[in-house]
């Protein structure tokens, strides 16, 4: 059985509207013949007449009455299949997003994100989960809807990417540290204890390859997971904590904050998403929150 030319779904709807072969021609930019031609198809298809001659014009049969209202809807759903998205309505829009991210950025950005869905979306709800890696294996697999990261080799390549702004690497110790007190020198840096956080960007790479040139070499005694735990263990101890600036405002709240004494090359935050939610409009109303949280938010 041959499939039938949908294309006269469209056709049919403009005809049983107009009820004339060149109104319907007009409407469709093409010649009363055409029009003509094609009626002559739908009427084999349908096995009806569909529009026949009363007078010098023309009405709908029985037929042709029964099937203009579920044309006419099926050639609007049509096109709603085949245009671009309309913007979500955010009042109704229920749904629920996971982000992973580590706890500066919540601690950091996370108010003024949620103040902003919660007023223009109130029954999204939002997941944080803590970043350990850059595995792209939970936004390929949709466990996670967003992240937030430094794109680096290690990234997948399929991903895309945004750029959420730039930030640098700086020392911070407890209020009555030595360090508090008096120029931080690299030798003054080098000579403490350190705790890390195990990311690559911060455990060996620039700063140690730098303090290395200048035959200096930092002692690292404990690596932990993330920058609220460098911090935690800086405030409570003699350690050092090297940790992105901007990212960890709240968390170096009483803490005394210095620059790296070596030269260390700027960190960009990007927000990673799968490329199957580019063009989602919800993800993309999400991702212009999260720019504009982190615009505001220094």
């Amino acid at each position: 059985m041959s499939r039938p030319d949908l294309n006269l779904l469209v056709t049919l709807d403009v005809l049983l509207t107009e009820v004339s072969v060149v109104r319907a021609a007009r409407q469709l930019r093409i010649s009363p013949s055409a029009m003509s031609r094609s009626l002559a198809r739908l009427r084999e298809a349908t096995g009806d007449p569909l529009l026949v001659r009363s007078g010098r014009a023309l009405v709908a049969t029985p037929r042709a009455l029964e099937l203009r209202d579920s044309v006419s809807r099926v050639v609007r759903e049509a096109e709603a299949v085949l245009s671009p998205q309309q913007g979500p309505d955010l009042r109704r829009l229920a749904r629920t997003f996971t982000l992973r991210t580590s706890d500066g950025f919540v601690e950091n950005v996370g108010p003024k994100l949620l103040a902003r869905v919660r007023k223009e979306a109130p029954n999204v709800r939002l997941r944080f989960v803590q970043k350990s890696d850059k595995d792209g294996a939970p936004l390929r697999d949709g466990v996670v809807d967003l992240e937030t990261g430094v794109v680096d080799a290690g990234t997948s390549p399929e991903l895309r990417t945004q750029s959420l702004f730039k930030d640098r690497v700086v020392g911070v110790v407890r209020a009555r540290h030595p360090l508090a007190k008096g120029r931080v020198t690299a030798a003054r840096y080098a000579a403490g204890q350190h705790v890390t956080v195990s990311r690559p960007t911060l455990e060996g790479g620039p700063i140690d390859a730098a303090l290395h040139a200048l035959g200096l070499e930092r002692e690292s005694v404990i690596v932990v997971g993330g920058f609220a735990s460098a911090l935690a263990l800086a405030r409570a101890s003699e350690l050092i904590a090297t940790v992105p600036e901007r990212h960890t405002g709240s968390l170096r709240a009483g803490m005394h904050t210095f620059p790296v004494p070596v030269a260390t090359p700027k960190l960009t935050l990007s927000m990673l998403w799968h490329p199957r939610l580019d063009a989602d409009p919800a993800h993309r109303w999400l991702r212009a929150c999260i720019r504009d949280a982190c615009a505001s938010s220094w």
